[in-house]
């Protein structure tokens, strides 16, 4: 399974607005490389946020 996905992908992934996980990124300082975000990083700020909840 890929770790590094398209603002697309992962919205899918996580289940919310492709402009919210670009928003998320950019206020949390989650690099974008080469247009592809990776994924466990991303999960992790939103955990640090306490938008997502903790996987088990």
């Amino acid at each position: 399974m890929a770790n590094h996905l398209t603002p697309d992908e992962l919205s899918k992934e996580v289940g919310i607005d492709r402009d919210e996980v670009i928003r998320i990124c950019l206020e949390e300082h989650v690099p974008i490389y080469q247009g592809k975000i990776d994924k466990t990083l991303f999960q992790a700020q939103l955990h640090a946020l306490g938008a997502f909840p903790a996987p088990h």
